[in-house]
């Protein structure tokens, strides 16, 4: 039938007595009760968003499901029968199980076994992004940007007052426990260091050292943080400590405001390693990228830094691992080796941390990594490793998962929530960090990686 109202061509399956695009009463032979739809800009905006409600929450269940990918290209798909197919469930597949496995050296990896926690928080902007596809028709990504929406990612907790994010997400994560029955863990992100970012400034935070600043770190952000989550004993925690410091300390001393940060971040995280130690809690190190710490130069270097905060937490206190790629665009696995990779042993984020491993070990530290694939450029995309901000084109990188397909590897995660900005640099339009930039959100939804969309 036409829809009276959006002039577009929608399948009803039998027996549906109500438009699926914008649930327009329908009478016995499939025509419009009321075609007469009231004027006005927003009564559309309204219709079409019950559209959006439609596809989301009535014709799908909000569990581990999906699509079998369709033959068909973007350009050619008819709507109609994306929407036919989705309302009949002929589409739909149960996800796999995974066991718990073991790592090649006998501990148990935290992730296999459980499920990675969705931020519902984070889905819900996504759909801005629905309805931009929507609005121009485009049914292919518009159901692309829903399987995306399903897709765990890491809440981050950047201030003092985001620390509520850390109750939200406990609160959500129980939910889906309760109603799944699957072990869920949830990854999160402790970034707060006074003085932080000192070589680059866009993710500056409200902490400074001259004000009093690791002691309202400790005080005020630390020990509130590890109250919470040592309170939620039935969940388990992947817990990312803050991005972009020791890295710093490795390749920027150079830099004064580094430089007399670095005992701030040396200690500060310290102190938040000592705090977390909780049997439920998994603890990784940031530890940069391949193109930043993978030379081999910086290999040593990087690992002894890292070990030395270690140390500086205390006889017994332990991490789980690092995490590698935050924020930043590298493949794990890079189909098309880069020209400006050529003398790195490092040119892809497997590579970097099977290069950073036995730097590790020889430092007595645990050779576990977890490698975020959140973003991830183009081949092509970039002229040199230093571009960070927003770079295009790129899409969702590999769907979070243990099948890394190397011993070091724990998981690809999706640390970095794509769609929110790096900062106003990069790409045309870019907004502040951490706000919402919807058409960067759009080319990563066209341009994501299959394997976000393996059940579609």
């Amino acid at each position: 039938m036409l829809c009276p109202w959006h002039r577009r061509v929608i399948s009803r399956p039998p027996g549906h007595r109500r438009c699926l695009c914008c649930h327009g009463a329908m009478d016995p032979r499939n025509q419009p009760v009321d075609t007469a739809h009231p004027p006005g800009n927003n009564r559309r905006v309204r219709c079409r968003s019950r559209m959006v409600s439609s596809i989301k929450n009535t014709v799908f269940s909000q569990t581990t499901m999906g699509w079998g990918r369709s033959p068909q290209s973007e350009t050619t798909m008819r709507p109609s029968s994306v929407l036919a197919a989705l309302a009949t469930g002929s589409l739909v597949a149960a996800a796999p199980s995974h066991k718990q496995q073991r790592t090649a050296n006998g501990d148990v990896n935290p992730f296999e076994g459980k499920t990675q926690f969705v931020n519902p928080k984070w889905s819900a902007k996504l759909d801005q992004t629905l309805r931009s596809f929507l609005f121009r028709g485009d049914v292919l990504n518009t159901l692309k940007t829903w399987k995306v929406q399903q897709t765990s990612t890491f809440v981050w907790v950047s201030r003092i007052a985001d620390l509520s994010n850390i109750d939200a997400a406990i609160a959500d994560a129980r939910k889906a426990q309760k109603w799944t029955g699957k072990k869920q863990i949830v990854g999160l992100v402790l970034y707060n260091l006074p003085d932080r970012d000192c070589s680059a400034g866009e993710s500056a935070g409200e902490l400074k050292s001259s004000e009093n600043g690791l002691e309202r770190y400790k005080e005020e952000f630390i020990k509130p943080y590890a109250e919470k989550v040592a309170a939620a004993k039935d969940l388990n925690f992947a817990i990312v400590l803050e991005p972009d410091s020791l890295g710093n300390l490795v390749t920027n001393m150079g830099i004064e405001f580094c430089a007399s940060a670095a005992p701030i971040y040396r200690e500060g995280i310290a102190h938040a390693i000592a705090s977390l130690q909780y049997d439920h809690v998994n603890l990784y190190i940031d530890a940069a990228h391949g193109g930043w710490l993978g030379w081999d130069d910086n290999l040593p270097l990087a690992a002894k830094e890292f070990a030395t905060v270690v140390q500086m937490a205390g006889e017994g206190k332990k991490v789980r691992g690092f995490v590698t790629n935050v924020s930043n665009y590298n493949p794990f696995n890079a189909v098309v080796r880069e020209n400006y990779t050529e003398w790195s042993n490092s040119w892809d984020e497997s590579h970097y941390a099977s290069s950073l491993a036995p730097h590790l070990t020889a430092e007595g530290l645990p050779a576990h990594f977890i490698v975020d694939q959140g973003r991830v450029h183009l081949p092509g995309a970039r002229k040199e490793w230093g571009e960070w901000c927003n770079v295009h084109p790129a899409g969702f990188g590999t769907a979070p998962t243990t099948k890394t397909n190397n011993t070091v590897v724990d998981a690809l995660v999706w640390v970095k929530p794509g769609g929110e900005s790096d900062g106003q640099c990069g790409m045309a339009g870019a907004p502040r960090a951490g706000e919402w930039f919807d058409e960067y959100a759009q080319m990563l939804v066209k341009n994501a990686d299959p394997s976000v969309f393996k059940w579609f």
